[in-house]
């Protein structure tokens, strides 16, 4: 079953002028990860440092796969040195009898 993630980030105002580049190097590899099925990036519109991730995944599976490769050192991004907090994820599943 297709699975949607929403990764929560709220970013250092310093990091706000090089954090597009960090996200767009970061969210390559995540792109490219197998069944990944699309990310997509929304920042707030009332608050530039709040970023929402929001990745498209083929299965729980696959998604989990992705975050324990993240975990890894090979896996590991500059990502955290950006954040003012930890991110928070959260998974959905489709609901198909709504």
């Amino acid at each position: 079953m297709p699975i949607t993630a929403h990764l929560d980030l709220f970013l250092k105002a310093e990091s706000l002028p090089t954090a597009p580049a960090v996200l767009r190097d970061v969210l390559t590899d995540t792109r490219a990860f197998d069944g990944c099925l699309g990310v997509e990036v929304l920042v707030d519109s009332t608050d530039p440092a709040h970023f929402l991730v929001v990745e498209q995944w083929a299965s729980l599976e696959q998604d989990s796969a992705y975050r324990a490769w993240r975990a890894t050192d090979d896996g590991a991004s500059g990502l955290g040195e950006l954040l003012a907090a930890p991110p928070v994820l959260t998974r959905f599943e489709t609901s198909f009898g709504v």
